[in-house]
């Protein structure tokens, strides 16, 4: 919900995160705006979704979000907050971004520090899960989305631009196990 009111009515600016280091330990806690305007390294989750015919579920983000406006992901997932695990967060976030709940607890796969060397860094924690029931994503979230063949999408890799970090989540999970 970048830019958007929390549940809570606090502003998403507002959500504290914590800092971590490249070991990914807690070194700090601050503001998720300061955490992003400072360069902090923080933590994340990448939730690949598909749905019963094994098709992907791809989203164009809002121009509304605090990183990486309008772009093309083929994860949903978000920021982990202060004193929350990979896996809770990794579940909170799909159940939000699809609109669902009831959502199976999302498989952990792997974890890799992002880094695109102008001071955008984190640590990204890549989980999968099926969701099968339907979804109704969150309007301030998601401009556009499907549920796509891996075919497609890869055909799509060129023509659409991709969430950087998204990018690099797919391509390890391509290199981490067999298409499909």
């Amino acid at each position: 919900m970048d830019g958007m009111d929390g549940m809570d009515g606090t502003r998403a600016e507002d959500e504290i995160l914590d800092v971590v280091d490249a070991h990914d330990r807690v070194v700090g806690r601050y503001p998720r705006g300061e955490v992003y305007d400072r360069g902090l390294r923080h933590r994340c989750v990448f939730v690949q979704a598909r749905d019963a015919e094994n098709r992907l579920f791809v989203h164009r983000r809002t121009a509304t979000k605090l990183v990486f406006p309008s772009l093309h992901d083929m994860f949903v997932g978000g920021v982990v907050g202060a004193g929350e695990s990979y896996d809770d967060a990794a579940l909170r976030e799909a159940e939000e971004e699809l609109g669902v709940s009831g959502l199976p607890r999302p498989e952990y796969l792997f974890k890799f520090l992002y880094d695109d060397g102008a001071g955008r860094s984190w640590w990204s924690s890549v989980y999968r899960v099926r969701c099968e029931l339907p979804v109704r994503p969150q309007a301030e979230e998601v401009a556009w989305h499907a549920f796509l063949p891996e075919e497609e999408v890869r055909r799509r890799l060129a023509d659409w631009e991709w969430v950087p970090d998204g990018l690099a989540a797919y391509e390890r999970l391509r290199a981490h196990r067999p298409a499909g």
